[in-house]
């Protein structure tokens, strides 16, 4: 029996056959661009199709698969095994020997697929038995291994704009064949964009939430579609948020580089978007003390104590109250005056603590605790510097073969600016007390 178009869901019927039917990605399709050279060429090659959910890499698949005219297989990662896979590559392998064509083997979410599975592939890939097409939301970089992905194109995708998301739902709308257009509907402007902003860039979600808020309207017996609908078929975002995918760490690296760059506004959208996708707060409480250790620092010390208060002000509150707190300290820290400068003389100073022949610490920095050490040198010419009035003396505290060497070089950013201030005192003063006691000792 034949299915019931209207029983597919709307996101299906829908589906692009052609390139000329695919909005978005303009950058793969169109005249001189790959997909469009790749199949006036007619020469397939495999294709890992990269792209966050509903933006066409399934859909891209097909269309190439079509167009060849190859005997082609599509699988998902999570529902086949790999013991599944191999049989069908087995039959490729024959099928080439035969009729002397490839098959294409389209396999979505290859992500999911662990390394050892992926080697499965390779030889396959090689004598060009298969073309494979493969499918992730995720960087192939971490997910793929190097030897696939060295012998495949990776495609990335982009998240549908807001444009394209319009024409695909309006489409949708008029189409008699596959869409809605038998039904004669309508949607009003603050609806269509409600759709557009909730989709977040996928055309499946889009037209998921277009055909449940068209079964709501035509239910209560209306013949346009209205933000009430729309609503009532959203109940509640799923935000685009994967905390241990890449979508983490692109947001927690927006968020650094905002404060850093000492955007308040964009620092505070970066924070609300970690929130609304359910990162853990204590974690983003952790990055801003991070954040203020080592891109604030000395040019204003309170931004650590702000940042370390915030943290225990989630720890005492929870959310939602507590999220507050998180936000006043990414206001602070976004607009405090920047300096890194610890950050690099720290690095500067353990990069020779590690990697310099170990110095020994001069004898008259040594404390004399017994008869021996005493007998041996130790602490002998210290200075006590509060036995000066300067309260500092000319004594060099380095060791010898590193004297004269700078870690530290202040900003001159907030309170970094008082500090050079301070040292270039000290040092100057340090340097009329040498020569001040070598005058006396010349005199002696």
């Amino acid at each position: 029996m034949k299915e019931n178009p209207q029983k597919i869901p709307l996101a299906e019927r829908m589906r692009p056959r052609t390139l000329d039917e695919f909005f978005g990605q303009e950058h793969l399709i169109g005249k001189g661009k790959i997909l469009n050279t790749i199949l006036e060429n007619q020469h397939p090659v495999s294709i890992i199709f990269w792209g966050p959910p509903g933006s066409g890499k399934t859909t891209l698949a097909r269309i190439l698969a079509e167009k060849f005219k190859c005997p082609s297989v599509f699988f998902s990662a999570v529902l086949s095994g790999i013991k599944e896979v191999k049989e069908v590559m087995e039959e490729a392998k024959n099928h080439k020997k035969l009729f002397g064509k490839s098959t294409i083997v389209f396999i979505d979410e290859i992500h999911r697929f662990n390394k050892a599975q992926q080697d499965a592939f390779l030889p396959y890939v090689e004598r060009g038995d298969i073309i494979l097409y493969g499918s992730t939301t995720e960087n192939p970089s971490f997910e793929i291994i190097s030897p696939l992905l060295s012998r495949v194109k990776v495609l990335v995708l982009h998240p549908l704009s807001s444009e394209n998301l319009i024409k695909i739902i309006e489409k949708a709308l008029k189409d008699k064949e596959r869409g809605l257009g038998n039904y004669n509907l309508q949607i009003d402007k603050g609806a269509l964009e409600m759709i557009v902003i909730y989709s977040n860039g996928d055309a499946r979600r889009a037209l998921n939430t277009l055909e449940i808020a068209s079964e709501l309207t035509l239910h209560n017996k209306k013949t346009k579609i209205t933000a009430e609908e729309v609503k009532e078929a959203l109940q509640k975002r799923i935000l685009l948020y994967d905390k241990k995918g890449e979508e983490h760490y692109n947001l927690i690296s927006a968020l650094h580089k905002s404060l850093r760059n000492s955007d308040v506004d964009a620092s505070l959208y970066w924070l609300a978007r970690m929130i609304a996708g359910g990162e853990d707060p204590l974690y983003i409480a952790r990055r801003l003390v991070r954040f203020a250790i080592e891109d604030i620092g000395l040019a204003d010390p309170r931004a650590l104590s702000i940042a370390l208060w915030a943290k225990e002000a989630y720890d005492f509150l929870g959310s939602p109250e507590g999220e507050l707190a998180l936000a006043e300290a990414v206001v602070y820290l976004a607009s405090a005056p920047k300096s890194n400068s610890v950050y690099k003389a720290f690095s500067k100073v353990m990069k020779d603590a590690e990697e310099t022949q170990y110095e020994p610490v001069p004898l008259h920095l040594r404390n004399p605790e017994t008869p021996l050490m005493k007998e041996l040198g130790y602490g002998k010419d210290y200075l006590y510097a509060h036995n000066f009035k300067e309260k500092t003396t000319p004594m060099e505290s380095m060791p010898k073969r590193l004297i004269n060497r700078k870690y530290y070089e202040p900003g001159d950013l907030g309170l970094e600016k008082e500090i050079k201030k301070r040292i270039e005192y000290w040092n100057k003063l340090k340097e009329e007390m040498k020569k001040r006691l070598i005058e006396e000792g010349k005199k002696g």
